[in-house]
């Protein structure tokens, strides 16, 4: 929205800093920061009240576990309503890529937003049917991949973009969109599954999305890819201030989810941040990148898929406990310890999905 007030600017005037993503990127990095300071206390507040006894915690899961009761959830409201704030706030709103990424963050919010009342109202971990939830994120997936196709340059459109060579494209055709939707869905709950321990799951996030913010920086300046030699995305750089409103309203939330968490971001907050991560993948051709970036995520859902088809074949399990971090939690690793160590593998990771965009 402010973006509009370059209207006014001469070129060479305050007014005229508006122009620039960078500029609006910080806009956007405070004042969703602000939103988490301002509005986290009484957030909490409201959801303790409104939800009584808190997230439903699994009596199977590990012991320590037992002590979080009562912690309210849905605080992905924070982190959704700051990200939200911001981007029309500081975004370009004539953007298509910016308008179909606020429409994957808020149509999986609303669905995880389904799913945490669902637990809270009936004070079990079931939820909504699994099947509902899946059926529901192919849909909006569909709409989201269908609009960024759209978008695309036509050298572009329905292909797949691979890291480490630079003018191999694969024509997928149709098929691209239904990879898409995989992409966005995956994402999301790759991060749903990933929500498990305070702080887990937040930091990481943001790890991932600042790096595929500069990353749909670099593919949105026609510059920057003729030097890197990678596929240029017109418009892709507005994702910036997005991830830029992503990062400052994490680290809002992180100020109270931290340990001892006063709040849990919910299937709220993990389904929209996730859906968030997908759909820039696909804005910015880079969703196999994102594989390498969020790999973390991913070893989070291979765990559980691989723990589930294990048991079915031969009624053993390959881990203590899925997904993952659960795992190492069994075996006595402090909650602090997994944490910070999975942080740090998220980094590593983020740090070899941006070499990717030298090493052609």
């Amino acid at each position: 929205m402010l973006y509009w007030l370059t209207l006014f600017s001469d070129g060479g005037d305050f007014f005229n800093l508006f122009r620039y993503i960078t500029f609006r990127a910080g806009g956007a990095f405070m004042t969703a920061l602000v939103f988490g300071f301002l509005f986290g206390r009484p957030l909490i507040l409201v959801l303790r009240k409104r939800q009584g006894k808190g997230q439903p915690i699994r009596t199977d899961g590990p012991e320590g576990h037992i002590t979080k009761s009562g912690t309210p959830t849905m605080g992905g409201l924070l982190i959704v309503g700051a990200l939200m704030t911001s981007s029309l706030l500081w975004a370009r709103l004539d953007n298509a890529y910016v308008w179909m990424v606020l429409f994957v963050t808020l149509a999986f919010g609303l669905i995880g937003f389904w799913d945490d009342y669902s637990k809270v109202s009936k004070q079990n971990t079931k939820g909504v049917p699994g099947k509902v939830r899946l059926l529901l994120g192919f849909a909006i997936a569909g709409i989201a991949a269908y609009w960024a196709t759209l978008n695309h340059p036509a050298e572009l459109q329905y292909q797949l973009a691979l890291p480490f060579f630079k003018d191999l494209l694969v024509n997928m055709g149709v098929f691209f969109i239904p990879f898409a939707m995989f992409v966005v869905v995956g994402a999301a709950n790759a991060v749903n599954l990933t929500d498990g321990l305070d702080g887990l799951a937040i930091m990481p996030v943001m790890i991932a999305a600042g790096a595929l913010g500069i990353i749909a920086y670099a593919v949105g300046r026609v510059d920057f890819t003729e030097y890197l030699e990678v596929h240029y995305v017109p418009g892709s750089g507005e994702i910036l201030v997005f991830v830029a409103g992503l990062v400052g309203g994490g680290l809002g939330f992180l100020w109270y989810n931290a340990p001892p968490a006063a709040v849990f971001m919910g299937d709220t907050g993990s389904l929209a941040l996730g859906g968030a991560l997908g759909a820039i993948a696909v804005v910015t051709k880079h969703e196999i990148v994102l594989g390498i970036v969020g790999g973390l995520f991913v070893v989070e859902a291979l765990s559980v898929i691989i723990q589930v088809i294990y048991f079915k074949r031969t009624g053993k399990r390959v881990f203590l406990m899925a997904p993952i971090h659960h795992h190492y939690e069994k075996k006595g690793w402090a909650e602090p310890t997994i944490v910070i160590r999975f942080w740090i593998i998220a980094l590593i990771l983020a740090m070899i999905g941006l070499a990717t965009l030298k090493v052609r």
